[in-house]
């Protein structure tokens, strides 16, 4: 059976167009096959530069992730085929995968335009920003036979040319740390052009560079002037730059914000235009640059399901999805005025906005003209339900356009329970609403932030769903500049945003938030295995273990500095979520010492080896500490908590004859609790992977498929389709909970998905860029078969198994140049590449279904769960 490669990659980018490397790396994915055992012995690469000579490298290696780029040193606006096959330790040998190479403006001297902007309007400083258009008109003299578009701006932007839109990218060019990052964009425009007149046209709204951000919220944090930066090449030469000679004129988007939504004029005249000079702004001091990470983009539609009328007699759209983007219309309409309302949910059957907090995210059309077509420019909505107002609603007459930074997606999963699989799609509905630009907590509140803490706990989750790669390693990058920034510690929000008036100049570190520098980078290693990634972030790492992190005199966390801790445990108020169970100190020195000893792997990798070993002392002599201040001799944790002992035993920090005990302590909790979660943001996502590893798998299982509240399930039998903020954001009566803090789209509780993927379908990485896997599908509960896969770096691995009578039966495929290792009741082996199956004895868990532990009460809590 012969072996292919799929696809062939330049360092994390998506094409290869517009590319910000000079010396990209190169990697390739092969395809599923039924070669068995595949090993790569050397590759070929054949680089062929624009009107140039073939240039032939032949490499003696098994590696095909990340190799070095062979030849020289690309230049901006280099053009270079790439083609790579692969030859076999059993001298078989590939097809020729295919890349063409473009690169950006790598030298900030290309840049050649200036910064333009409409004249200052002293009324709009802390008001919304009037969306405005910059204009210009050009000859062609032939038809050009290359034509690229370089841009960017302060704020968002949108160019056509000749009344077309060029690219096929929204809220460009996206959300990132403007003081420090710009990004642009590369295009090619020669199919808009035309011999003889053309005109270019960008249009600008505030997005995020001005826009109020958080709450009661901050205008202008980044600045108050709107700016576009545009530079047309034709054939390499500069044709046309954005200077004075462009027109600044009004339009038909009147007001535009992240938050507040959108108003248009259908009946705007054209002709009727006014028109007025740029003004020149200072070019951007942030560096300019072409991202690996993928734009966002318009990536689904949904069409209502129903209409409902409200018992206030309101006409609501029920799109049957949670989801992020906006609202197209697909007729013409009649009538003086369109209001669209948003929100995520109905409550007591009317549209539930006391969520949105100050947000208003609803959008004004004023008709009269033509409006089929319209769509927002400037801003985006979360939400499953619109309210609709002005005109008789039509089904026919709206779509959802559903946008999300177009990430390549990656893994699956499904099995027999169907509620749990409701839960994974909730999962992935979550993450793509939430990661557009950047990783953000929510998409629909004033808020919509970049939490370090959620992302921490999600990246495992998230990078197995989708190629995270580009994405998250850019965002670390404007981690590492803001920390910078505030002399080492760690924003709780990427790109930062004053939480609230008065602490514009301040921050407070937050365990298990900041960790984030250290944490995530290592996640993004061990899925992509790019070295660089850890070399990058080193500096960012050690600034926050050396001098962001507030200590006491003894190297632990200052005692009274107010901490998240366990975010969000069920039993705290609801106005007070760090008020749970688990002492909130104890959380973030468990996580202290945890990313201490991280660090200290990490920094032997990299060679740096007294740093390695200062901090492996640190994390020694804390752990020390630790164990002194909040573990008792026999095992028990001064937090009597679920998440306290799941710290524990996830970090290490008990001695081995603690550890029995702590195992037991930490199921009669569970059971006591009769198997609901009493864990939040630290808590949640390490709970049901410590019960597996310690063989608890039964009460993990049985947590799972628990329904009532607080459980994964209870928001799945609530209707929910994505992942909620709260256990409860929703109460039994469908009341919103009370909390100020109730989102129903958060990703962060979706780390349970980790658990579906690594211990249900059983694949799990055990080498960096899943060079090798681990197949150890664990069944358990009333789970009767699963399958899951993830396209790797390498290639897809995938597992199915079902339990037939006393049987296991397993299929497994392995990509070419990986192996695995298979784990399952009496077989434990290493395998290469190929598709194998296996049926195994099997009996089920003797202790299924565990019973809860009733307390002290009159009532017994139910110990029914969902099959």
């Amino acid at each position: 059976m012969s072996v292919t490669i799929a696809a062939l990659q330049a360092e994390h980018h998506e094409s290869g167009f517009g590319i910000g490397h000079s010396e990209p790396r190169l990697s390739w994915r092969f395809s599923a096959t039924d070669a068995k055992d595949w090993k790569q012995a050397s590759y070929e690469i054949v680089v062929k530069r624009d009107g140039g000579k073939e240039e032939n490298y032949a490499v003696d290696s098994e590696e095909s992730v990340l190799v070095p780029w062979p030849s020289q040193a690309l230049k901006s606006r280099d053009v270079v085929d790439i083609k790579v096959r692969s030859k076999g330790t059993d001298g078989s040998t590939t097809n020729w995968s295919e890349l063409k190479i473009e690169t950006g403006l790598l030298d900030r001297n290309d840049w050649k335009a200036k910064l333009i902007s409409n004249q200052p309007n002293p009324d709009e400083k802390e008001k919304p920003k009037t969306p405005f258009r910059v204009r210009k008109t050009f000859s062609v003299s032939s038809d050009p036979a290359r034509a690229r578009l370089y841009a960017t701006a302060y704020g968002i932007y949108e160019v056509e040319i000749n009344g077309q839109r060029v690219g096929d990218q929204v809220l460009t060019p996206g959300w990132t740390s403007y003081h420090h990052h710009l990004n642009y964009q590369t295009y090619d425009v020669a199919p808009l052009l035309k011999k003889g007149e053309n005109t270019i046209t960008a249009y600008l709204g505030e997005g995020w560079y001005a826009t109020r951000l958080g709450r009661p919220g901050v205008r202008n944090l980044y600045g108050e002037r709107l700016g576009f930066l545009g530079q047309l090449e034709l054939n390499n030469e500069v044709a046309v730059l954005s200077d004075e000679s462009w027109q600044v004129l009004d339009g038909p988007v009147l007001r535009s914000e992240i938050y507040n939504g959108e108003e248009y004029d259908t009946t705007y005249d054209e002709s009727k235009a006014k028109v007025s000079k740029v003004d020149i702004l200072p070019f951007p001091k942030a560096e300019l640059v072409s991202t690996d990470a993928p734009p966002v983009r318009r990536v689904k539609e949904v069409k209502p399901v129903e209409v409902i009328t409200t018992p206030s007699g309101k006409k609501v759209l029920d799109f049957g999805q949670n989801l992020v983007g906006w609202v197209r219309i697909d007729k013409e309409l009649q009538g003086k005025e369109l209001y669209i309302r948003t929100a995520e949910v109905l409550e007591h059957g009317e549209l539930g906005t006391r969520p949105l907090r100050t947000a208003e995210p609803n959008d004004r059309i004023i008709l009269g003209g033509k409006v089929k077509g319209w769509e927002p420019k400037f801003t985006f909505h979360g939400f499953r339900y619109v309210e609709v107002n002005g005109v008789e609603p039509d089904l026919d007459a709206f779509t959802a356009v559903v946008i999300f930074s177009d990430l390549r997606r990656t893994g699956t999963f499904e099995c027999s329970h169907q509620m749990i699989n409701r839960l994974h799609e909730n999962v992935i509905w979550g993450m793509m609403s939430n990661f557009v630009s950047v990783p953000t907590d929510c998409p629909q509140r004033d808020e919509r932030l970049g939490w370090t803490g959620d992302i921490q706990v999600f990246a495992p989750t998230a990078n197995y769903l989708f190629d995270t790669s580009g994405f998250l390693a850019g965002w670390l990058r404007d981690l590492h500049a803001e920390q910078k920034e505030w002399g080492g510690n760690v924003p709780v929000v990427v790109p930062w945003v004053p939480m609230r008036t008065g602490n514009e100049n301040r921050i407070d570190p937050q365990c298990a938030w900041a960790d984030c520098a250290i944490i995530t980078p290592w996640d993004l290693y061990k899925a992509f295995g790019d070295r660089g990634i850890l070399e990058r972030q080193w500096e960012s790492m050690t600034l926050w273990l050396d001098k962001g992190l507030p200590r006491e005199e003894n190297g632990l966390w200052e005692k009274y500095g107010a901490q998240y801790g366990d975010w969000l445990d069920p039993t705290a108020p609801p106005q007070y979520p760090a008020d749970g169970r688990t002492d909130t100190h104890l959380v973030a020195n468990a996580y202290m010492i945890f990313v201490t000893e991280l660090a200290s792997q990490i920094g032997e990798l990299l060679g740096k080896k007294s740093e390695a070993a200062r901090y492996a002392a640190d994390a020694k002599k804390y752990k020390k500490m630790f164990q002194d201040e909040y573990i008792t001799k026999n095992g028990r944790l001064a937090s009597d908590s679920q998440t306290a002992f799941a710290l524990a035993l996830k970090f290490g920090l008990l001695e081995d004859g603690q550890i029995e005990r702590a195992r037991e302590r930490l199921e009669f909790l569970i059971r006591r609790a009769y198997f609901r979660v009493s864990t939040g943001f630290a808590g949640t996502p390490i709970l049901l992977p410590v019960l597996a590893d310690n063989g608890l798998s039964h009460v993990a299982y049985r947590m799972l498929q628990e329904k009532e509240c607080p459980s994964w399930l209870y928001a799945v039998s609530m209707g929910a389709t994505t992942i909620w903020e709260r256990w409860d954001s929703a109460l039994p009566d469908g009341t919103i909970n009370p909390g100020q803090m109730t989102s129903f789209n958060h990703y962060a509780l979706g780390a349970v998905a980790q658990f579906m993927h690594n211990n249900i379908g059983g694949l799990s990485p055990l080498e960096p860029g899943w060079k090798k896997a681990l197949i150890r599908p664990q069944p358990g509960g009333t789970i009767t078969s699963a399958s899951t896969s993830f396209d790797s770096p390498y290639g897809p691995y995938s597992v199915q198994w079902k339990i037939e009578g006393n049987k296991l039966n397993v299929n497994i495929s392995v990509p070419p140049n990986a192996t695995a290792k298979v784990v399952l009741p009496g077989v434990e082996e290493d395998v290469g590449s190929g598709k194998k199956s296996y049926s195994v004895d099997w009996k089920g868990d003797e202790r299924w279904p565990p019973k809860g532990i009733p307390g002290p009460t009159k009532a017994q809590l139910s110990d029914e769960f969902v099959h």
